[in-house]
């Protein structure tokens, strides 16, 4: 008869071989090359953690892409303006693109044919005589400033020195022409015709001309080369900057309220674009009327 302690040990033997053989297999089988690692530790997986065990961060966010602006302008002050609120239109999102135009009557054309996005030089009285005669689709989108139109003089002080037959220049274009007879006529100089309309007058509209007063009808940004061989002449503002004359000098000029303000100017259809309300109002800021009353004075009046 088999010794009892013997078939124990023995049994209690071949239990244990049997279960490390069992352990064996389970460790072998999850090393396969084969095998997926657990969803948890796949560098992979959605959602996973960080090697620091932190939260992953999200990816940034691709920044919106940035819209290019084009607007044509005259030199003074309008391009200095434009470049003020630059980098303020830089932070939107909008890059904005002064081009300057020396010849003033290439900005509406420009306009026109696409070649800019919106123009910044000219008042209303002036739009409404070009759209009539060029037939332009456009709007206008906000009032920026008044320049207002002065009387300029090298050889008097006062308007009361003006002498009989005196020579005096005015702009050529049918609105200025008007707004400079308006000017001299609320000085006492002139009278009107009654019932002139469409902001546009000449010399032949002139009811009343106590001195006999010879007017030179000029092209308007030439007024500054030939105020010299004249006794006087009303020339627009800018153009008293560009020329670097000192504007403090009008003899006479017109009030804050005219209503020749500079205007923002597209094509019809462009005035509800996103770069284009965002200029406006980068136009219309406290910063902006600042800016204009400390950098050009009585020559520039803002007009928001």
């Amino acid at each position: 008869m088999a010794n009892p302690k013997r078939f124990f040990v023995a049994a209690l033997l071949l239990l244990i071989g049997v279960m490390a053989a069992a352990c064996g297999s389970n460790s072998n089988s999850n090393a396969s090359p084969g095998s997926s690692a657990p969803a948890s530790a796949s560098p992979s997986a959605s959602g996973s953690a960080s090697p620091s065990g932190s939260a992953s961060q999200p990816a940034p966010e691709t920044p919106a892409a940035e819209t290019t602006l084009k607007v044509g302008a005259a030199l003074v002050p309008h391009s200095e303006i434009l470049e003020f609120i630059k980098p303020a239109l830089k932070e939107q999102g909008v890059n904005l693109e002064v081009v300057v135009f020396d010849d003033e009557g290439q900005l509406n054309p420009a306009l026109q044919e696409g070649r800019i996005d919106a123009n910044y030089f000219q008042h209303v009285p002036y739009l409404d005589s070009v759209k009539k005669e060029k037939g332009y689709d456009f709007v206008v989108t906000t009032k920026v400033h008044v320049e207002p139109i002065g009387f300029y003089s090298d050889k008097i002080k006062s308007k009361d020195e003006l002498k009989e037959g005196a020579e005096i220049g005015i702009p050529n274009n049918p609105s200025n022409e008007y707004r400079a007879l308006v000017l001299l006529e609320k000085q006492g100089l002139i009278k009107l015709k009654e019932g002139l309309a469409n902001y546009e007058a000449t010399p032949k509209d002139i009811a009343d001309n106590p001195k006999k007063l010879k007017f030179k009808e000029v092209e308007a940004a030439t007024l500054p080369r030939v105020l010299p061989d004249l006794d006087g002449a009303v020339i627009n503002t800018n153009l008293i900057l560009e020329a670097g004359l000192d504007p403090n000098k009008a003899l006479f000029r017109e009030d804050a309220d005219s209503p020749y303000a500079n205007v923002i100017v597209v094509r019809r259809g462009d005035e509800n674009k996103d770069a284009i309300k965002k200029l406006d109002a980068a136009l219309t800021t406290p910063e902006v009327k600042k800016f204009i009353e400390d950098k050009y004075g009585v020559a520039v009046v803002p007009a928001f």
